[in-house]
């Protein structure tokens, strides 16, 4: 097995490591229900013997701490408590029924871990049940009969007091408790009852008797004021008619009185109400008369400014339109010329810089000798100049020469090698080209001069060529 391969067992045994890990950790991450109180035992920081949690989630260590749940549903005890003694030695029963759930309040809910964890919920019943028999008993020696058959708030209040405190030692609290009865062995409290009931009799028929005492008083006073009362009604009765009619005639002559007045200020006001309504007439008239003016002013503006203010906008934004058109395509064209000339000199110019850094280059290359790097270039450029010079006699169109040859001249050449000469003497001057730029051509070139063109002469026959 090579590197390779170890080097993969190890990353899977590492992966496998890893979710094993996983698996543990969240296997012992503990969440806690509301309903229940999450508790973990074993080492706990601090000097506690268990740490309780009443909601959230906490992760439990394996092997050194555990954990379990209590049960927060409350438990409902009935108690049939018989036989207990008050407070004046008269033994009573009160069956009951108890309701009681392990506390959530800190201190007391680590006492409940302390002595019920791992406890079933009949064993925590039958261990509350044994406390509560126990101080029940407390709580009804303390107390005497009357009391706990009248003062029942009081009873229920020393129950809380006594049963809940000897509760919270063992992690419980004191829900609710339901007293269902309250009976003795003695017949004391039925005694009571039929004392008290023999008095509240008594009571309703005193209250009857008064009640009867009282209702036949109260009829003769009210027949004796009812008579007294009709007396002076009648009386009264005759005196207000005489009053009333007095009263009627001083209201009959004040009410003719004020009917004149009335009929006065009433004619008076029509006339004032005519003559302003009539000036609220011509008001509103003249109102009327000016809105229709103001509207026939309007409806001048919106039929004729208007439209033409609007024809005037949609010129105005027409002739703007049509100017950015052609602004736009102007400056689109300029800048395709501009784009072009920039490509070009771009061109131009990397051309010139490769002909700069080649002429560099050949200068050094002839050893820093201007003279030999420019012979260099004018041999590098030799074809093209004999190209142009043949290009001047190229395109002579000759149909035919006629030579009559005389033989030779005096000065050795013969008419043909005359004709000859004249024809490459008309060539331009390949030295006399190169010395214009500063060249001179070296002698292996040859030299040639305006008379120095040897040409060889043909047979002395005279011949005609066609």
């Amino acid at each position: 097995m090579g590197v390779s391969g170890i080097s993969f067992l190890l990353f899977v045994l590492g992966v496998f490591l890893l979710f094993i890990g996983l698996v543990v950790f969240f296997s012992r991450y503990k969440r806690c229900p509301a309903n229940q109180i999450l508790v973990v035992a074993g080492k706990i920081a601090g000097e506690r013997s268990a740490q309780c949690y009443n909601g959230g989630a906490t992760f439990v260590w394996p092997l050194i701490q555990e954990y379990g749940y209590l049960d927060l549903t409350p438990i409902q005890i009935d108690i049939k408590l018989e036989s207990a003694l008050s407070l004046q030695n008269i033994r009573i029963n009160t069956p009951s029924t108890f309701t009681v759930g392990i506390s959530t309040e800190p201190g007391i809910m680590e006492n409940a871990a302390e002595r019920m964890f791992g406890l079933a919920r009949e064993e925590i019943r039958d261990l509350a049940r044994d406390i509560i028999f126990g101080q029940m008993r407390v709580v009804i020696a303390i107390m005497s009969i009357e009391e706990i058959n009248t003062d029942r708030d009081k009873f229920i209040e020393n129950i809380f007091h006594v049963v809940g405190s000897e509760l919270k030692k063992i992690g419980l609290y004191l829900i609710n408790v339901n007293i269902q009865d309250i009976t003795d062995e003695s017949g004391y409290i039925n005694a009571l009852g039929k004392e008290a009931a023999a008095r509240a009799i008594n009571e309703a028929k005193q209250k009857v008797a008064q009640q009867e005492r009282d209702g036949e008083i109260g009829k003769a006073r009210a027949e004796q004021e009812r008579r007294i009362q009709v007396a002076r009604a009648n009386a009264e009765a005759v005196q207000g008619e005489d009053q009333a009619l007095a009263t009627i005639a001083d209201s009959n002559a004040g009410r003719r009185e004020r009917e004149a007045e009335a009929e006065r200020r009433a004619s008076a006001a029509e006339k004032v109400q005519s003559a302003q309504a009539l000036e609220e007439a011509y008001a509103a008239e003249q109102e009327a008369e000016k809105a229709r003016g103001e509207r026939d002013r309007a409806a001048e503006y919106a039929n004729v400014v208007v439209p033409a203010e609007v024809e005037k906008e949609r010129i105005e934004t027409l002739a703007e339109a049509e100017a950015e058109k052609v602004r736009r395509l102007k400056k689109g064209e300029a800048d395709g010329i501009r784009m072009v000339m920039e490509a070009e000199a771009l061109g131009v110019e990397a051309n010139l810089r490769k002909k700069a850094v080649g002429f560099s280059d050949l200068v050094k290359a002839s050893g820093n000798d201007p003279r030999l790097a420019a012979l260099l270039l004018v041999v590098e450029s030799l074809p093209e100049l004999v190209r142009e010079q043949v290009k001047a006699i190229a395109n002579l169109k000759i149909d035919s020469i006629t030579v009559w040859e005389g033989g030779r001249k005096e000065n050795g050449k013969t008419s043909t090698a005359d004709f000859l000469a004249g024809l490459v003497g008309s060539l331009p001057p390949l030295h006399e080209l190169t010395k214009n730029v500063g060249v001179e051509l070296p002698d292996f070139l040859g030299r040639l001069g305006q008379n120095d063109v040897e040409v060889e002469a043909p047979p002395e026959k005279p011949q005609r060529d066609s």
